[in-house]
């Protein structure tokens, strides 16, 4: 039996298309992510799942079943489908404890398990308002999970906290989806958030699927620019204007634009080995850790080349080509 089952969805809001219809199916355990730019219709659809957005067409199956929209029942919701708003809030001048107790529907052992999972078991006699923003999304994780559900819509978890916080949230998902064996679908507008995480993502723009398969398929083949660009830094070449590119990247790419991104490529300041590469004049170099991104200019067009090296300035003359292990 299919897990998730969207047949032919779709949400009108007025005149304005909201969602196209959409068919889409999910597995039990299967992690799957959305991303696109704000307005792309993304957290729509977390609803239209969840029960709390009453669909213009098409229907929602969860486990077999017609997931009720608002408009059906009293109360708006799937009992077995969690979802966390990226506007969650918890009431004041109530401790953690307290606030957990109104929805907790498992055993002391159960819901031990689940405080510990999402780091929270220490605050437990803290007032809400004694609490950072990283530790009330995990308290409003825990409310959600407390209620047993067997699907968790995560709404742009990430947004708003910083690398060390960013990086705990990720620990706890991956820890709901391991430990406590809930399904997980994460939205988010940075798709680089999700490609460590995900089996599949889904490219949402202006209400559309545009684009959906595994991290690799959609970083190294996306559709368009657009998928491009939410994937991570990218060079697209016109190699009818460029050809100088050609030879570079083979002659399928003759009179096209091609995609390549800059780890794919390496520089040197010498002529390669290769019998294919271009020649260009570094303009700047930019530092960002663990590799540096250096601009160079070739043929009237910046390319972008990520290293590891600190071997060039601006104006330096190097040679750009494939680096054979990162070709895709």
């Amino acid at each position: 039996m299919v897990f998730l089952d969207l047949q032919e969805l779709f949400k009108q809001e007025g005149e304005n298309t909201v969602l196209y219809p959409l068919h889409f199916t999910m597995q039990e355990g299967e992690r799957v992510a959305i991303a696109g730019e704000t307005g792309s219709g993304k957290s729509t659809l977390l609803k239209l799942i969840a029960g709390l957005v009453q669909p213009t067409g098409g229907n929602v199956y969860f486990e077999g079943m017609r997931v009720l929209g608002p408009d059906e029942q009293l109360l708006p919701g799937h009992p077995r489908i969690a979802y966390l708003s990226q506007h969650y809030e918890l009431r004041n001048n109530y401790k953690v404890h307290e606030l957990l107790s109104m929805t907790n529907q498992l055993d002391y052992r159960s819901a031990q398990q689940i405080f510990e999972v999402c780091r929270i078991a220490h605050l437990m006699m803290r007032r809400s308002d004694e609490l950072s923003g990283g530790e009330k999304q995990r308290i409003a994780l825990a409310k959600q999970l407390t209620s047993y559900p067997k699907l968790l819509l995560l709404d742009e978890p990430f947004s708003n906290l910083d690398r060390v916080h960013k990086a705990l949230i990720r620990s706890v998902i991956d820890d709901i989806c391991d430990k406590l064996k809930v399904t997980c679908i994460l939205v988010s507008h940075d798709a680089t958030d999700l490609l460590s995480w995900a089996d599949r993502i889904l490219i949402m723009q202006d209400g559309q699927l545009v684009q959906q398969g595994t991290p690799k398929q959609l970083y190294h083949h996306p559709v368009n620019e657009y998928v491009a660009a939410l994937m991570g830094e990218y060079n697209l070449i016109n190699t009818k204007t460029h050809e100088v590119f050609v030879q570079m990247l083979g002659e399928g790419v003759r009179g096209k634009r091609a995609l390549i991104r800059p780890e794919q490529l390496a520089i040197s300041v010498s002529k390669p080995f290769t019998p294919h590469w271009v020649e260009g004049v570094v303009q700047k170099v930019l530092f960002f850790g663990a590799y540096y991104a250096i601009e160079v200019l070739v043929d009237g067009f910046i390319l972008e080349v990520n290293t590891h090296s600190f071997l060039f300035n601006p104006g330096d003359i190097v040679f750009v080509y494939v680096a054979s292990s990162n070709a895709a």
